[in-house]
């Protein structure tokens, strides 16, 4: 008897609704063109943190705002917009992309943290909200992050969120004059309840001191819960 696969009794996976997700240290808000004027200078600074996306750096604001309202509009692949809380206004946007419910596969892609948000407690929780509402929420049994191959920081973070490297496409992409080799990783459903655990403990208030600095490591606490 030939091998098809693992039986699964399955329905379509429900779209990801564009709502507030609220976190301890960040609150997503669905993307929309007026984000544009606060992160415009963000952007503006930083013209390097678009390096190995497809799009940026923009040279106007006007050029920047047309931007936004285009991401804030796209039907089929949701946007937020990343407030760390107490900060009174947004540092970057993230969103769920090339989401197949019957296939109950969803991505989170397209992320720009501006350096003000990178390596927070609120960027690593703004992952971790979308992370939770595709697992926890919406029943999706698996998650992407695919990233260039030669982008090491978004690999490492990759991993650090516990997603699994699966491989390399070779010369799959052409983005701004530059053919790249893609990098592929994933968490399935199974391997979620553990790698949740892990977040949950490194975002609680007691891990950080009254600077916001980690007591604790995600490597740490996973060792520590024996995951």
């Amino acid at each position: 008897m030939r091998d098809f696969g693992r039986p699964i009794v399955h329905s379509p996976r429900p779209f990801p609704e564009r709502i507030v997700h609220s976190g301890r240290s960040v609150r997503l808000d669905p993307l929309t063109p007026a984000h544009a004027e606060p992160l415009w200078p963000l952007a503006a600074a930083s013209p390097e943190s678009f390096g190995y996306l497809r799009y940026g750096p923009f040279e106007s604001i006007g050029l920047f705002t047309a931007f936004v309202a285009d991401l804030a509009g796209r039907a089929d692949q949701p946007f937020w917009a990343v407030e760390p809380l107490g900060a009174g206004k947004p540092a970057g946007w993230l969103s769920l992309c090339d989401v197949s419910p019957a296939d109950s596969s969803i991505e989170i892609g397209s992320i720009w943290f501006s350096p003000d948000l990178q390596r927070t407690r609120a960027a690593t929780e703004a992952i971790f909200l979308l992370m939770r509402h595709a697992f926890d929420d919406l029943g999706y049994e698996r998650l992407v992050w695919r990233c260039a191959a030669l982008n090491e920081a978004s690999r490492k973070a990759a991993l650090r969120y516990g997603f699994v490297f699966e491989g390399m496409w070779r010369n799959a992409a052409i983005a701004k004059g530059y053919q790249r080799d893609v990098a592929w990783h994933s968490i399935l459903k199974d391997e979620w309840p553990p790698h949740r655990a892990a977040l949950e403990a490194w975002l609680d208030d007691g891990n950080f001191d009254a600077d916001g600095r980690a007591a604790s490591g995600l490597a740490d606490i996973r060792k520590r819960l024996a995951l």
